[in-house]
């Protein structure tokens, strides 16, 4: 009970970041098959697995809900006094996941040169949407509390790509939502709901809407593209990664008030210490509790 939670808790940590995703942590933690078999037995109505899926994905929403809320209340404050530490963290994180993919696939990857087009796919996919970003989004920044119809329309499917990639390890959903220039807003609007401020109301709605879509559609497309062609995924997806480093330094100019992007005056080394040494502890709990689930196995 309390590891799935623990589990959720730190999918949210993540999700609501940009750097590394929810699906990364899950991949760390190794229960990612775990939750991708447990949502494509509750879509597809497994009967015989449905309620041992419910209750695993009910324990890992409850962290995740718990992450999220407290995520949301501290980010929103902090973003505009310390984006440039915080973005240097992000850029830690993403970093040291990308080196922990590598290293964990590379024994059981089908290793071609041809597959590093699937990185280079990656790289380039994010870094166009980043700089594409004003084209896309031309109205710039947002308020999730004053949108037009089209606007709406672009927040549900900017939920609808985000959590395809939380869902998928390397780059994160938030990164995304940073990349289309929603990040910042939804942040803002989260804690203004927190805070019984319902004039955004509307606004996150439709977009969990987006994201509710998202999620059934995409769990189902992963786990196949995941069974069937898994190094050319790992392939892309340390590509994804290595392109939202881009979009991370990009960040600060997406604020209400736009800064210029991280630069070497800007950038903070602690931050990016502290965002590889995150990465290293969930690493370290993992094989914690593999090591106790070995010698509970062993006593009985």
């Amino acid at each position: 009970m309390i590891t799935n939670v623990f589990n959720g808790f730190c999918m949210a940590l993540a999700d609501s970041v940009p750097g590394v995703s929810g699906g990364t942590i899950a991949f760390i933690l190794g229960f990612y098959e775990d939750l991708l078999e447990s949502v494509n037995n509750i879509t597809t109505g497994n009967k015989e697995k449905f309620k041992e899926s419910i209750i695993f994905l009910a324990k890992l929403f409850i962290g995740w809900v718990v992450g999220m809320t407290l995520s949301v209340l501290f980010l929103s404050s902090m973003f505009e006094k310390n984006i440039y530490f915080l973005s240097s963290l992000f850029m830690g994180l993403t970093a040291a996941s990308i080196i922990y993919i590598i290293k964990s696939e590379f024994k059981v990857i089908d290793k071609k040169n041809k597959y590093l087009l699937f990185s280079i796919l990656g790289i380039v996919i994010v870094v166009l949407i980043s700089a594409l970003r004003g084209k896309l989004m031309p109205s710039g920044n947002m308020e999730l509390s004053n949108l037009n119809f089209l606007e709406y329309i672009y927040i549900f499917f900017t939920g609808m790509i985000a959590i395809s990639a939380m869902v998928l390890p390397g780059i994160s959903g938030s990164t995304l939502l940073l990349i289309f220039g929603v990040y910042i807003p939804v942040i803002n609007a989260l804690n203004q709901l927190l805070r019984f401020d319902f004039s955004v109301f509307t606004g996150l709605l439709i977009f969990s809407l987006g994201i509710l879509c998202g999620f059934v559609v995409s769990v189902r497309i992963i786990r196949h593209a995941f069974r069937k062609h898994r190094s050319k995924m790992i392939y892309l997806i340390v590509g994804l990664t290595i392109g939202s480093l881009f979009a991370i330094v990009q960040g600060p100019t997406t604020l209400v008030v736009p800064k210029a992007a991280v630069s070497l005056s800007t950038f903070s080394p602690f931050g990016f210490i502290v965002g590889v040494a995150l990465l290293l502890l969930l690493e370290l709990f993992k094989n914690y509790s593999i090591k106790k689930i070995s010698e509970n196995d062993t006593d009985v």
